[in-house]
């Protein structure tokens, strides 16, 4: 399956400027794929090392970690020489040998002819900076999250119907009505597969959710594991508890986090640590509010309101044990939680763009549901899981704050009137 990340991959491998590469993200996005993929089709040969599954390697870390006592010893282990610049070295589940990851510093100053690439899922809660020295400066880090909605269309063989979407995009034409219809069943297909990999490659072979819903169970069920294999037993309810809190609260109208509803009293500060943990983990992302619509956004947001929403649409829907019936005729009954499951799959998008997304509160509650900042615009952006439009909060914005645009995500066809953007939510990742 095409992964976008390789054309990153590539320019990263072309840069005079190349450092040691740290791929991070959350558990099943696809890492390990990606990196030995990339390696077999750009380098002459990959020599790859998992700390998980040999734990053992982790001894060879234990003394000098310079690359001139490293490279004989990796390359012994592995039976291959070590060629610069033309052998790929991997270094996965890196968050298990600290002293792996202090030594990409020295390959970074002694020997940066050789391309080394670093995997972690859980490197921003399972390392311990305070007894090794982290690289600071001497890597490159990259954040992988699961396939976007052009992905998932692309594994789907629907390499047409993305091209008519950008087109359609960029001149703010609309789609031809029954290729419209058929974008937006194939939407719906993404809520309920999501972007893992594993459920994307399954659902492509064989289009059976119940499949994908057990392959997004046991991905689940390794995040609770995780939960309590890399934390603090203090924590780990605490952490349980505030994620499956995360889930319920997006079937709400108002879908700002509030602790008291994850347990009765709840305070910030008894489970702020959960919060990081999901977040650092990458299984959730937090989006926070921002007081002014201003440049550079990050300067104005409110810590304490913020929103917080799943990584991946599908695991939501699975978490929450939603009907897939439900979603593929967006069932009545499914209107409390739609909202929610659109902004989430709205974050994700963005998220997987590059875009570090705010939301807007305006006086008397209404909100603009995510402000940007693409090129050099602020950019104000509405989220309706359904075609319908109206949108008193957007205008009261656009009248008080003047962008160059706004966009509205729907259900919607393309089109742009009165400085007003319309994209159907199936074309998010053109933005």
């Amino acid at each position: 399956m095409k992964r976008k990340i390789t054309e990153y991959l590539v320019q990263w491998k072309k840069s005079k400027y190349r450092k040691p590469l740290v791929l991070q993200g959350a558990r099943q996005v696809g890492k390990t794929y990606s990196i030995l993929e990339f390696g077999r089709k750009h380098y002459e040969n990959v020599a790859y090392f998992n700390f998980e599954t040999d734990p053992s390697l982790s001894n060879t870390f234990d003394e000098n970690i310079e690359p001139a006592a490293l490279i004989p010893i990796l390359s012994h282990i592995c039976g291959q020489s070590l060629i610069t610049e033309k052998t790929l070295i991997v270094f996965d589940e890196i968050q298990l040998c600290e002293r792996a990851l202090t030594s990409l510093k020295y390959f970074c100053e002694q020997a940066p002819e050789y391309h080394i690439i670093a995997a972690g899922s859980l490197l921003g809660v399972a390392v311990n900076r305070t007894e090794f020295s982290f690289p600071v400066g001497k890597v490159e880090f990259k954040t992988m999250f699961p396939m976007d909605m052009e992905e998932f269309m692309l594994a789907l063989g629907e390499e047409s119907l993305v091209t008519n979407i950008h087109d359609c995009f960029e001149n703010n034409l609309p789609m031809p009505s029954a290729l419209h219809d058929k974008c937006y069943k194939l939407y719906r297909k993404y809520l309920l597969v999501g972007g893992m990999p594993e459920c994307v490659s399954k659902f492509s072979e064989t289009g059976d959710y119940l499949l994908v819903r057990h392959t997004q169970d046991d991905i689940l069920m390794s995040y609770l594991a995780d939960m309590s294999k890399y934390n603090t037993k203090t924590e780990i309810q605490r952490t349980r508890l505030t994620y499956n809190s995360i889930t319920a609260q997006l079937s709400k109208k108002n879908t700002r986090f509030q602790y008291k509803l994850v347990k009765k009293g709840g305070r910030a500060s008894e489970l702020e640590n959960a919060i990081e943990w999901l977040i650092l983990s990458g299984i959730v992302s937090r989006v926070y509010r921002i007081d002014q619509a201003k440049k550079p956004l990050k300067n104005y947001i409110d810590i304490n309101s913020f929103k917080i929403y799943l990584s991946d649409v599908g695991l939501l829907c699975a978490k929450n044990r939603v009907l897939t019936d439900d979603i593929l005729y967006m069932d009545y009954s499914m209107n409390d939680f739609k909202g929610g499951l659109a902004e989430n799959y709205v974050n994700t998008q963005l998220r997987s763009l590059g875009y570090d997304s705010y939301y807007w509160e305006l006086a008397g509650g209404s909100e603009i549901d995510f402000i940007i900042q693409r090129d050099s615009d602020v950019i104000p952006i509405e989220v309706k899981s359904s075609d319908n439009v109206n949108s008193k909060s957007l205008a009261s914005y656009m009248k008080s704050h003047n962008p160059p645009y706004a966009i509205k995500i729907s259900a919607k066809n393309f089109g742009f009137e009165n400085n007003l953007k319309t994209v159907p939510l199936y074309a998010v990742f053109c933005l």
